[in-house]
């Protein structure tokens, strides 16, 4: 049986819709049909340099076109709602960059409207998808090397400050937690679990947005997970698990393909995973194939993981008075 291609639109055109239409060029069976901008001008741009058929200057009109199956979101945070609604009320499948939206509440308007809608809908956070990454959350179920007893993950990294900048731009879901924080509170999430306890402060730039976030997480277990998120300095972005016969480190940038270090009492070796492209293909090849099957949730990146997800981040912005 042939094959289904999937005719993906492109909502958002910005660094990192790039890197996910690169490597959608790598997916057999996909192919990007459509994309669309606030302007025309860089909205044919982008479908020139990736070969896609249509390009739009308004999102709507996207969502619009009977030709697509899929749209990838990769806006500013505070239009995650916004996009991913439009689109579902269309009955196009959503992968949604993360973090998913602002908060819990508008996450869970997201999802009951796929539930309503009987559509697709998933958060783009592609590192739950890398083989590199799987290859540790397996360590960690198998109990390979015993209990897993301590994480640090940090990611960090130094910009001179521009204020018109999205990255430090509050109003658009700015700063370090929500953009990067993001992934060293995904390890421990999907690691250790959720933790019994919180504790975490940051630093701010002038205008609101947070450049800096520490954070701890308690287990009832006793295992402990330190956390940091900086936009003030590049940090080694590497996430260390502590078992209690030995040291599994994700080597810079873990977030990303990367190297995995094994460090026991006998040996110290590293596996290369071998990765020719960005690494987004994993997760939508994930993702045509639940397209592909009629599912409407992911097995991985589920509803309920990417609640605990958001509602972790609401926590943390509690803890360091961080409001939108």
């Amino acid at each position: 049986m042939e094959q289904k291609t999937i005719n993906w639109g492109i909502i958002g055109l910005g660094k990192i819709a790039n890197k996910f239409a690169t490597d959608l060029q790598t997916v057999s069976g996909a192919k990007l049909y459509a994309v669309a901008s606030r302007t025309q001008e860089k909205a044919n741009a982008f479908a020139e340099k990736f070969n896609a058929t249509k390009a739009y200057d308004s999102y709507k009109l996207l969502a619009e076109d009977p030709n697509i199956d899929a749209v990838y979101i990769a806006t500013p945070h505070t239009f995650h709602k916004e996009n991913t609604l439009l689109c579902l009320e269309h009955g196009i499948a959503v992968l949604c960059e993360k973090p998913f939206a602002m908060n819990i509440e508008e996450v869970q308007e997201m999802v009951f409207k796929a539930k309503e809608k009987n559509v697709l809908l998933m958060e783009a956070l592609w590192t739950y998808f890398l083989p590199h990454y799987n290859y540790v959350l397996n360590i960690i179920e198998n109990k390979t090397y015993g209990k897993l007893q301590k994480l640090e993950a940090d990611f960090g990294f130094y910009r001179t400050f521009d204020d018109t900048s999205r990255l430090y731009n509050k109003s658009l879901g700015g700063g370090s937690l929500l953009d990067i924080g993001i992934y060293p509170i995904f390890a421990a999430l999907s690691s250790l679990g959720i933790p019994e306890n919180i504790e975490a402060k940051a630093t701010y730039f002038d205008n609101g947005a947070d450049s800096s976030c520490d954070i701890i997480f308690q287990y009832d277990n006793g295992a402990t997970a330190h956390l940091k998120s900086s936009l003030l300095e590049d940090l080694p972005t590497e996430a260390t698990f502590q078992f209690e016969r030995a040291t599994v480190k994700i080597n810079g940038m873990f977030h990303q393909p990367s190297t995995v270090t094994i460090t026991t009492q006998v040996k110290e070796e590293t596996i290369d995973f071998g990765y020719d492209t960005i690494g987004y293909n994993y997760e939508t090849i994930h993702f045509n194939e639940l397209l592909r099957q009629g599912k409407t949730e992911s097995d991985i990146m589920t509803f309920n993981f990417s609640e605990q997800l958001i509602n972790t981040l609401d926590k943390v912005r509690a803890l360091i008075n961080l409001n939108y």
